[in-house]
């Protein structure tokens, strides 16, 4: 019986030695592949990977312990855990393991393996528009990144069209913040990127978006000339009018956006946007200023408006995927339940055996703003308007 337990202690070892041996650290160099996602519940997840975080120590670091330095800067986890990291080789520092009472020295290279869990976006496709030989246009959904951003990688747009159409390197001409849908244009080479670049800050690029706004927007084009200045630390920019003088000085940056009602149901209208400039959150917040915010948009809705206008969130959701408030709100009782076929747990990870990271809220809805339209010289590429657009 002994010498039974013993082999089949053996084997056990055996069996996780190779489950260790099997791991393999991802860096960003690794492409994303179809076989990353799982789709549940209307969006896309990413399987959980294994992933090399790197940062090198600066003077802020230098001579902090590699325990205390990651209790003080990365507080997304708790001491206990990254002395445990550290004792397993999970943290290490210029390839090499170290104690937990390592000081750690200028400008080396600390390792942090982590077992990584993505946000999930929704799960439209990201629709192939114009593919030229230098340029390829996307009808980029709402709620996906551009590109890789804080937990973001493969769950991007950059990551969807190497996954699914092994398109890659791409560059991307302009930017649409993650909550904002509509055209978006990458250039196939820098050399093309370059002259895009070059288009933009010579001021020869024309943009139009469309938002649906609360009430009955002016009939009559508005221009908003307000200054926008963005706060980092609260993630929104608040607009700026007036002029700077000895006793006031405006900190924003110059902000220019026209305005244009293209229908109007007496609830909400539909509103042409054709942004000078290119400041952060600009039409938002210039929506904001004329009294008609995006409908939808939580973070710029003045107090003022009615929030009966906006309705509940399940009606928001429904609007959104085009189904009723009930389907909506089923829909949301469906959480993921952990299958080992999706993905394996890992012992040290904080978030399994979850899909999503902790702290993840379960709520993706996307700005009623799309990207329509850019216009240059002797170029134009547009992309359909969005179906909330149509105001029946």
């Amino acid at each position: 019986m002994k010498r039974d337990r013993d082999e089949a202690e053996e084997e056990g070892n055996e069996e996780r030695n190779k489950r260790k041996m099997e791991i393999v650290w991802q860096t960003p160099a690794h492409p994303a592949q179809k076989q990353d996602y799982i789709f549940h519940n209307g969006k896309r997840h990413v399987r959980p990977y294994y992933f090399e975080f790197v940062s090198h120590v600066n003077k802020r670091w230098e001579g902090k312990t590699i325990v205390d330095l990651f209790a003080q800067e990365f507080r997304g986890r708790s001491r206990d855990y990254y002395v445990s990291a550290v004792k397993c080789g999970r943290i290490q520092v210029d390839g090499e393991n170290i104690p937990v009472s390592y000081i750690v020295k200028r400008c080396q290279k600390i390792s942090h393996f982590l077992h990584r869990h993505e946000p999930p976006v929704m799960a439209w496709d990201v629709e192939v528009l114009q593919n030229e030989p230098d340029v390829l246009t996307v009808c980029k959904p709402a709620s996906v990144p551009v590109h890789p951003c804080g937990q973001y990688r493969k769950n991007t747009v950059l990551g969807i069209l190497q996954a699914e159409y092994g398109l890659a390197p791409l560059y991307p001409i302009h930017r649409l913040d993650r909550l904002v849908s509509g055209l978006l244009i990458m250039a196939k080479n820098p050399a093309k990127a370059d002259i895009f670049r070059q288009h933009i800050e010579a001021g020869l690029v024309q943009k139009q978006y469309v938002a649906k706004v609360v009430g009955v927007f002016p009939d009559a084009e508005q221009v908003v000339d307000a200054n926008i200045d963005y706060n980092a630390r609260e993630g929104r920019s608040t607009a700026e009018v007036g002029i700077s003088n000895g006793d006031t000085t405006l900190k924003g940056k110059a902000a220019c956006t026209k305005f244009t009602r293209i229908s109007t149901n007496g609830i909400h209208s539909i509103v042409l946007c054709e942004p000078v400039t290119g400041r952060t959150h600009q039409i938002r917040v210039h929506l904001q200023c004329t009294g008609h915010p995006i409908a939808n948009d939580m973070l710029y809705l003045s107090d003022v408006v009615n929030r009966s206008t906006l309705g509940t969130t399940a009606d928001r959701a429904a609007a959104l995927s085009g189904g009723s408030p009930e389907t909506s709100c089923e829909s949301h009782k469906e959480e993921y339940k952990y299958c080992s076929e999706d993905f394996s747990i890992d012992p040290m990870c904080t978030h399994c055996p979850n899909l999503a990271p902790n702290g993840y809220d379960g709520h993706e809805e996307g700005l009623w703003l799309h990207c329509v339209r850019y216009t240059g010289p002797e170029w134009v590429y547009e992309c359909p308007y969005p179906d909330w657009a149509s105001l029946t």
